[in-house]
């Protein structure tokens, strides 16, 4: 079992909405958390059925519960008429929930009581280096960092299974897309958008379909937690950004099955991609669990210089380079960028094995990087 970072401090005075894709952990994490709490988990179709008959019941199973128990619904988007009897709960009785799920689409979407701001919104992600004793690099870029996944020596099979699971019981069952199959080939080609700059109407054509139709697709990636955008890093004066966001997947395993990548070893372009992808996930994870106050952007100008990442409001820049030798020309970026902002931090993650200092910048081996994300000395 992994100890996984994510804090449930604030439970001690709120409830908490805690969202993530499937597979992230997050029936585990809870049970694992509060082992003595209330359990209403609306997979079991039993129960299900009764709570969608009757939400009112919510009143009544609770009623005798000691009032600091936490009452935990999991896969609550299933039923959003039982947030109504949660906010009367909440209100009335002071009963603490944790509300877990793995679309908030429905719930936004379908005018689902969000309890006027009473529950603090959370998200699980998977896994990440600082959750994984003896973690391996090159094994997460290539299986991802789903549990199931990066535990197995063959994850495809899971893989194969994940992908067809969402979008039958995501997409299908919920009714987010009329056509299953133009969602599905979506999918398959915003897999191959997966580190790129978004172009709606290039993705529109390959598809068949409008390109407001792929802006309504990407939308439910992000709603349903599969997928993220990053958008362009725009203050800099002496040279004109990019205005288009990039996409990532939420998981570079997935990224890797939809793109049909073999298994990857370090050097090939491929290993390249995800290991670039590996890195985004995790500095997204950590912005998110460490409750940083900074954003996260990537930097490109129309004359093709180009940063990975910026942090904040450019005090941190980072550039992700999977080589064993990083040179002057590897800088290039990180150096245009420095002119606009002088006390940027610059850094380059590689594959290097020892850190040192290129041209003002510091360039770390990747698990060096990662141990001081995940200690506060990067950001």
């Amino acid at each position: 079992m992994y100890n996984r970072v994510l804090q449930f401090d604030v439970i001690e005075e709120d409830s908490v909405f805690l969202f993530g894709a499937r597979q992230t952990g997050k029936s585990t994490l809870l049970q694992q958390r509060f082992p003595n709490a209330m359990y209403i988990d609306l997979l079991k179709s039993e129960i299900y059925e009764r709570y969608r008959r009757a939400p009112q019941l919510l009143r009544t199973d609770v009623g005798l519960l000691p009032k600091d128990r936490v009452i935990i619904i999991d896969e609550v988007q299933k039923i959003p008429a039982l947030l109504d009897e949660v906010h009367w709960l909440m209100v009335n009785e002071e009963r603490r929930f944790v509300l877990s799920g793995s679309s908030a689409r429905k719930l936004k979407r379908g005018g689902a009581n969000m309890l006027g701001g009473r529950a603090v919104s959370m998200r699980l992600f998977p896994l990440v280096s600082a959750e994984i004793p003896d973690f391996d690099l090159v094994k997460a870029c290539n299986h991802g960092l789903l549990p199931r996944h990066y535990e197995i020596k063959e994850p495809n099979r899971r893989l194969k299974s994940y992908v067809g699971d969402y979008l039958r019981e995501e997409i299908s069952a919920e009714a987010l897309v009329r056509n299953l199959a133009v969602f599905s080939r979506f999918l398959e080609i915003a897999a191959f958008c997966d580190g790129e700059m978004l172009n709606y109407n290039n993705i529109a054509s390959d598809c068949g379909v409008s390109a407001p139709t792929i802006k309504e697709y990407f939308s439910i990636l992000e709603e349903t937690y599969i997928g993220y955008t990053i958008p362009p890093f725009t203050k800099t004066k002496k040279r004109t950004a990019l205005q288009t966001r990039k996409f990532y997947l939420f998981d570079v395993g997935i990224a890797n099955y939809l793109q049909k990548r073999t298994f990857m070893q370090p050097e090939s372009t491929d290993f390249g991609k995800a290991f670039e992808h590996l890195i985004f996930q995790e500095v997204i994870a950590y912005l998110s669990y460490s409750e940083k106050d900074k954003e996260l952007y990537y930097w490109r100008t129309t004359r093709g210089y180009e940063v990975d990442m910026i942090l904040g409001e450019g005090e941190v820049a980072i550039e992700i380079k999977s080589s064993r030798e990083i040179v002057s020309r590897h800088t290039k970026g990180l150096k245009a960028f420095k002119e606009d902002f002088p006390e940027a931090r610059l850094i380059i993650v590689s594959l290097e094995d020892q850190p040192r200092l290129v041209n003002e910048v510091e360039v770390y081996p990747a698990m060096q990087f990662l141990k001081m994300l995940w200690n506060d000395v990067i950001v």
